[in-house]
């Protein structure tokens, strides 16, 4: 079991000031750091000397095929030789030089990080769907002399809003075709070059390193930029090692990452925590494979790789907890799962989790296979999960399951459960390496004085502030110091905290009454008739209501139930099915406590699915609320219109 009381997680200082238990010196915070590993690159050199000669970094070899392996050393070897390839491209190191990426998860993402950091080098990391204005903006105000993108089609997307950039030299091809380049080259000003030419360069005219020191920066990490241009996080050395060491505290014993970890890299490389998941998983000598690039293979990937650790995000986990129980038919199947599950729960309680057991063998292997059958760690983020999903994969996948809460201001984490942990419906205690506290909210009726209010950190994993955007910092931080993550949360008694609202996201309807729609958004993500909602509302409105993209099979199987013909597109236009979706909703809402002004009163049906390409969710998954409601205002006045009578 874990090394703290489970009832007893955080201490609480004065001013309401909540920190961790697991403190052997608390008034130790803001040094822990571990002398051996004060960067990113000793990091990566504590995992080359545990698994020198083990796999390290792995990629299919195609649809069908196996992963393909690279060891520790070959990936030392070959960013060392990157890195003196970047220096003879005119990158100057240990200066903090910022060059920019653009590519998906992969191999050379990884290397080209670690060589980076050999020499002091910033990566500063484009998500992969980015717009091309915001691109544009990243590159310019990083002043980036050198861009590695993916491929062609790639590079030129970032020149499809302008011809050149005025720092902008050299354009690095991860997958260069061998085409001649040179009329581009002369239209864009700049040079092209493929890495593995790069890394030539490098292994002819090998350079000393230049490691960097625990201040020195290790990356900027821009936001996905859902309320506008993204904006650079500022990420040390510092920052992102610190997060190695509360890690290692907070799972003593339990750590997910070791030498015999295999993890699965598939969340956005720009992201915080999918860059704090590789450094933790190198940091240990553990395994990294990547995904095919396709969203839709995501589990064939993991049933190739086998992995022991899988960082998800809850829309992942909600559609596969809805698959499983829409092809559950029979209720007598139903019964024998919950059977099956109720003994796994009773053995996750007295401290044991497997995937070995009568149930396991005869119920639950199927789920398990989905996941590559040997899962032992389930690390949930992102965005809220709710307890009996939680739950339903601690209990069927028999792992220790964490969840977290954090931002890309705080390099990923601020809080996440302990091992051991039974309960669901919290974020845990704070992390060894930060303090939290809430702060009254008055205007939507929090106070700290009632146990509710913004969410604030101190600590070694709070960022410096945004690069370049002095008056943005400004907004964040407070006189004191405290970064204010415009989270609404609650500490439960046992020193765990609650996530409640999205300060930013609440607005006030006509009667007073406060509405977060996330909260409403999961409850009603429980429908099986639907795969995405967003719910809108008007301050001169009594009531809320909600654009909802359907389940296709489910809607056309409702269809055939009820006799309805159309396609899925015709059905998102039928009245019938309208109304049956909004009475399954708001009975689903009933259950779950939703009061009457929290239930949608209309809905209006899309047959187009909220994508990262048409900009409507985040790069991490999250419903882009302004764009949302830029794209359908003509929908929602409809709905407030046709309600009102007018």
């Amino acid at each position: 079991m874990n090394h703290t009381d489970i009832k007893n997680q955080a201490v609480v200082l004065e001013d309401g000031i909540y920190r961790s238990t697991l403190l052997e010196n608390p008034d130790n915070l803001f040094d822990a750091v571990d002398e051996n590993f004060s960067t990113a690159h000793e990091c990566f050199l504590r995992g080359l000397e545990i698994s020198r000669n083990k796999p390290f970094l792995g990629k299919r070899s195609g649809p069908n095929g196996a992963y393909e392996w690279i060891t520790y050393q070959e990936a030392y070897d070959r960013a060392h030789e990157i890195g003196s390839g970047l220096l003879q491209l005119g990158v100057k190191a240990g200066v903090e030089e910022i060059i920019s990426i653009y590519c998906k998860n992969r191999i050379e993402w990884t290397l080209i990080d670690l060589a980076c950091a050999m020499y002091t080098v910033v990566l500063a990391g484009l998500y992969d769907t980015i717009s091309a204005e915001a691109s544009s903006y990243v590159i310019e105000q990083t002043e980036s002399k050198v861009l590695i993108c993916d491929n062609v089609s790639k590079m030129d997307k970032l020149f499809s809003t302008k011809s050149s950039y005025e720092n902008l030299k050299t354009i690095v091809l991860v997958d260069h075709p061998g085409d001649d380049f040179t009329n581009v080259e002369k239209e864009r000003n700049v040079k092209i070059v493929s890495l593995d030419a790069v890394q030539e360069m490098g292994k002819n005219n090998l350079e000393e390193l230049v490691p960097p020191k625990p201040e020195n920066l290790f990356c900027l990490c821009y936001t996905s930029g859902s309320t506008g241009l993204p904006k650079g996080v500022i990420t040390s050395h510092r920052n992102v090692t610190s997060m190695v060491v509360s890690t290692e505290i907070l799972m003593k014993g339990h750590n997910p990452y070791n030498p015999d970890t295999v993890n699965f890299s598939y969340l956005p490389l720009p992201h915080a925590f999918e860059r704090l998941n590789q450094l933790l998983t190198y940091t240990k000598g553990g395994r990294i494979g990547f995904f095919q690039g396709d969203v839709k293979k995501l589990f064939d990937d993991l049933q190739e790789l086998k992995p022991t650790i899988f960082t998800a995000v809850p829309r992942i986990l909600n559609r596969v907890y809805d698959k499983i129980h829409n092809e559950l038919k029979s209720p007598i199947k139903m019964k024998i799962l919950e059977w099956a599950l109720r003994s796994k729960q009773a053995e996750v309680e007295k401290g044991i989790f497997r995937n070995n057991s009568w149930w396991d063998i005869l119920i639950l292997k199927k789920i398990q296979t989905l996941f590559g059958g040997n899962i032992k760690y389930l690390v949930i983020g992102s965005a809220p999960i709710l307890a009996k999903i939680l739950n339903f994969f601690r209990y069927a996948l028999g792992c220790q399951v964490y969840e977290g809460y954090g931002q890309t201001e705080s390099t990923g984490i601020v809080s996440i459960t302990l091992p051991g942990e039974c309960d669901a419906g919290h974020v845990g205690p704070p992390a060894p390496n930060n303090y939290v506290k809430l702060v009254d909210v008055p205007e939507a009726g929090y106070f700290q004085a009632d146990g509710k209010g913004e969410i604030c950190v101190k600590g070694m994993n709070v960022t410096g502030g945004y690069f370049k955007l002095p008056e943005k910092t400004a907004e964040i931080f407070d006189s004191d110091g405290w970064l204010h993550t415009q989270d609404i949360g609650m500490f439960l008694p046992n020193g765990t905290l609650k996530i409640i609202d999205r300060k930013k996201n609440i607005f006030k309807l006509s009667q007073g009454e406060y509405i977060a729609p996330e909260k409403i958004e999961n409850i009603y993500l429980l429908c099986p008739l639907i795969s995405q909602i967003f719910v809108a509302g008007d301050s001169l409105q009594s009531y809320i209501v909600a654009i909802v993209v359907p389940n296709d099979e489910n809607l056309l199987e409702l269809a055939k139930l009820k006799g309805i013909e159309g396609t899925y597109e015709e059905l998102c236009d039928n009245k019938e099915i309208k109304n049956i979706i909004l009475t399954d909703i708001q009975e689903i809402g009933k259950k779950h406590d939703l009061k009457g002004f929290e239930q949608v009163k209309a809905i209006t049906l899309t047959s187009v699915p909220f994508g990262i390409e048409n900009g409507l969710i985040s790069a991490t998954l999250k419903n882009k609320r302004f764009q949302l409601l830029k794209t359908f205002q003509q929908q929602v006045s409809d709905m407030y219109k046709i309600s009102n009578g007018s």
